[in-house]
């Protein structure tokens, strides 16, 4: 897709947002709310964290919403019940299941596309939580997402994470089958494109999986796990690719956060 329009554009307006870096200060914030259980103020926080009031602020409105910390009656800040849910060993993979599938239902109404988290697991690409809905509705998954990394977004989003040898295991064990008239089939070309794919840029798939929809994955590696976000879009709506997956960037914050503690 060499000179695609919507590609172009997307690799010249690309949001700078980075999902890790505010996760990074998020994760500080938290620490410094619960080292004070009775509760602390958004002045003191910012005096212990050494964040500006224009980069606190917004963080604690995330952190609210989420419920990862609550106020109290006089206004100070303490843990909230997300928090307590997914720091507690007994029952937390389901927590944490209950609560990526709010926020991914959330992000799917916020972006207006179905959503989907993926992760790379054992050497292969498995799709482990989706948002869809009638008027955002899922891919269809006429080939196995395993096999077909090389052509939709989630699967270049994943491999992109890998380094070189990983790459090439992976693609030695997977052929690069033509799916449509655009899918990637030569692996140096591939290799050649994840190499040169800028990390704060989201991956895109304009119909190289399926004929008629269109894709964007953004990164979401939490400590030596691999994984993305992603989103889809009927082909009649890829005028909304640039904005959807921007979005979806600068929702990718909560989810990380969630898969950090």
């Amino acid at each position: 897709m060499q000179g695609d329009p919507v590609a172009l554009k997307h690799e010249q307006d690309a949001s700078s947002y980075q999902p890790h870096r505010s996760v990074q200060l998020a994760l500080r914030v938290l620490e410094t709310v619960a080292r004070h259980g009775v509760g602390i103020t958004d002045t003191e926080l910012g005096r212990r964290t050494e964040l500006p009031a224009d980069q606190l602020a917004p963080l604690l409105r995330m952190l609210r919403r989420e419920g990862y910390v609550r106020q109290t009656a006089d206004g100070a800040y303490v843990t909230g019940a997300t928090l307590d849910r997914l720091s507690t060993a007994d029952g937390r993979e389901a927590a944490l299941a209950t609560e990526l599938q709010h926020t991914l239902d959330t992000l799917r109404d916020t972006v207006g596309a179905a959503v989907y988290l993926s992760r790379y697991i054992d050497g292969e690409v498995r799709v482990t939580q989706y948002a869809a809905g009638p008027e955002a509705p899922a891919v269809n998954e006429w080939v196995d997402f395993r096999v077909s990394a090389h052509a939709s977004a989630v699967g270049k989003s994943l491999l992109g994470q890998l380094d070189v040898n990983g790459r090439r295991d992976h693609l030695s064990r997977h052929k690069m089958a033509r799916l449509t008239s655009r899918t990637i089939t030569n692996e140096k070309v591939l290799l050649s494109r994840l190499a040169a794919q800028p990390p704060t840029v989201p991956v895109l798939d304009l119909q190289e999986y399926a004929v008629g929809t269109v894709c964007a994955a953004v990164p979401i590696t939490a400590g030596a796990a691999v994984g993305c976000l992603a989103l889809s879009l009927p082909v009649e709506h890829a005028h909304r690719l640039h904005s959807a997956a921007d979005r979806l960037n600068k929702g990718a914050t909560p989810v990380l956060l969630s898969l950090a503690i």
